[in-house]
């Protein structure tokens, strides 16, 4: 189902969740109403049998009447569970497609996003946050109805007893209701306050915890408890400010639930004292009101509820409503059959369109199966010219072209399926060696994951260790070693095997023995291929077709290794500096 989260509110939004499941929702809408109409039955049954069937010796019709409402409270029961189990379920279902949308427009949402959101408030969200929409998806209506159909009918029933008493009990139900709406406001704020102050600290969780190895290596354990401790407060102060609210709010009902009796037994006594009410009648009237209790408290806990949850919609709503700075247009097309041509047509780009460009008119033209390096002092251009090409972000001025074709008018899934990059830092998931090596291809067969293996000089190392290709390579890899995880992320590019391949700094965290075992594995991978690669070790891209040389947002210099020394210039430079310095 299309939802329309910019234009439509928030109700229209959350009720929109229950259209697929509305079979389980209604199921769960007319047990709710069975449970109330037992409940209402209850006290009247009573008021029958103090009123005629026990008064007449009717011993046949009483115990009938009682054999009656034990069956009901039997069914009673059974309708609770599946109030209980089906409602819950109907829940779930509801929380599960709105984690489906969040997630599948976090992914449409582009690496700019990603670079400025921290990864632990997205967690929050999609988590802790969603089983407090879920509470209300399930329990909001269904607790309404139930008490809304409770008092309401307990009400009707009770003003055909006495109307006096009754009038008294209506006139106590909307003070009650005034005092939570009052309460509602302040109980929301605080409410969304601590939803705040949850993902801060468990991005600061995340954060530290993925850091341990960092923390521990400076003997920074001490400073990252202050941090936590600091994030603890805040979270701590919140969670008060929240539950001094809450106090006010369950103070002022339990004060509610306890005068109602008092005054139902006062008034009515009264009312028997000047002859104008049976005691019979305010046995009802006392029966009635313990039947009030567990609605109001229903209405009291869906108060909270719906603070707790419309605070978590309203952050899913805002999340939903950041548009995607880099989208497909309506007729992009499929980038197929590329040859690897590269085209970058006077291109300038800034992160931030107030900050300096960080590149300033660049043009290169790169033909189908030419290594080209982008070397350059750091900070010069080099990775962004590189992510601009896969389109992570999109140019200021000018064009980026593959095959002739401006990288803005084709689908993003079919650019970057045709472009393979390597990374300094490489990712890899908390799985097993196959899992990882497939996630070039995840159609591939063992046979194919153990090819690229071996193309990529991993195979022998995968067979030695005692699990081979089922082994676990822990969170980010951390059980590899570098120049293992450098290699998987090798084997995933052979895997996936893109006519286009882009070498982001990939052997600069390697030693030089590592790197000189792994440089066979990247000629092997570039060889037919567009290959573009960043290095900061100049003695790596001698052997390139290319060599461009970008400092501060600008190409000052490209051609051969040979042409560049002889030029004198920032290539000569930087080499006899490297030269220098081995």
């Amino acid at each position: 189902m299309k939802r329309d989260f910019k234009n439509w509110g928030l109700f229209r939004i959350f009720l929109s969740y229950f259209r697929p499941h509305m079979g389980l929702f209604a199921l769960d809408m007319v047990c709710a109403l069975m449970i109330s109409l037992v409940d209402l039955a209850f006290p009247y049954a009573s008021r029958l049998c103090l009123y005629e069937l026990i008064p007449g010796n009717l011993y046949g019709a009483f115990f009938a009447v009682v054999s009656v409402i034990l069956l009901a409270y039997i069914l009673r029961a059974l309708l609770q569970f599946v109030v209980i189990y089906q409602g819950h379920s109907f829940g779930i279902l509801v929380e599960a497609d709105i984690r489906e949308d969040l997630f599948t427009h976090l992914q449409t949402l582009p690496v700019s996003f990603f670079d400025k959101t921290r990864t632990g408030h997205l967690m929050s969200q999609l988590t802790a946050e969603l089983f407090d929409i879920t509470e209300l998806a399930h329990h909001g209506p269904e607790d309404l109805f139930i008490s809304t159909v409770t008092v309401v009918g307990a009400i009707a029933i009770l003003f055909t007893v006495q109307w006096r008493l009754a009038l008294v009990m209506l006139i106590l139900i909307p003070l009650f209701l005034a005092v939570a709406t009052l309460n509602r406001k302040r109980l929301r704020d605080t409410s969304r306050a601590v939803k705040r102050v949850t993902a801060s600290i468990n991005a600061d969780i995340e954060s530290s915890l993925s850091g341990m190895r960092t923390a521990k290596a400076f003997a920074n354990e001490q400073a990252e408890h202050d941090r936590f401790d600091a994030a603890n407060d805040r979270f701590r102060g919140s969670k008060k400010a929240q539950y001094r609210s809450m106090g006010v709010f369950q103070s002022s009902l339990e004060l509610f639930t306890s005068i109602m009796p008092v005054v139902v037994i006062a008034y009515g006594g009264w009312l028997i004292m000047r002859g104008l009410m049976d005691y019979r009648d305010l046995i009802t009237f006392t029966l009635y009101t313990s039947t009030f209790i567990n609605p109001i408290r229903k209405l009291a806990n869906l108060s909270e509820m719906l603070v707790n949850g419309t605070a978590g919609l309203s952050r899913f709503v805002d999340l939903m409503r950041v548009e995607p700075e880099l989208s497909d247009k309506p007729d992009a097309v499929e980038l197929k059959d590329v040859r690897g041509r590269i085209d970058v047509n006077d291109v300038s780009f800034s992160y931030e369109r107030d900050e300096t460009r960080v590149l300033r008119h660049v043009s290169l033209h790169v033909k189908p199966g030419e290594t080209v390096a982008v070397v350059g002092p750091s900070g010069g251009g080099k990775t962004t010219l590189c992510s601009l090409i896969p389109r992570f972000y999109d140019v200021d001025r000018g064009s980026i072209q593959v095959d002739g074709v401006d990288v803005r008018d084709v689908t993003q899934s079919s650019l970057r399926r045709s472009i393979g990059i390597v990374q300094q830092d490489v990712f890899l998931f908390a799985d097993t060696i196959m899992n990882n090596i497939r996630y070039g291809r995840p159609d591939a067969s063992d046979t194919e994951v153990a090819e690229a293996a071996k193309r990529a000089e991993i195979y022998e190392d995968i067979m030695a260790m005692p699990e081979g290709f089922d082994t676990f390579v822990g969170e980010r890899g951390v059980l590899l070693s570098g120049g293992q995880k450098q290699r998987i992320s090798i084997a995933r590019i052979f895997l996936k095997d893109p006519p286009v391949l882009i070498l982001d700094e990939a052997t600069s965290a390697l030693d030089s023995v590592t790197e000189a075992k792994i440089q066979h594995a990247f000629d092997e991978l570039s060889r037919g291929r567009t290959t573009l690669i960043i290095a900061h070790r100049l003695s790596t891209v001698r052997a390139a077709d290319r060599i461009l040389v970008i400092r501060d947002g600008v190409i000052t210099e490209q051609g051969t290794h040979r042409e560049l020394l002889a030029l004198g210039g920032d290539y000569a430079n930087l080499y006899n500096t490297q030269n220098l310095h081995m």
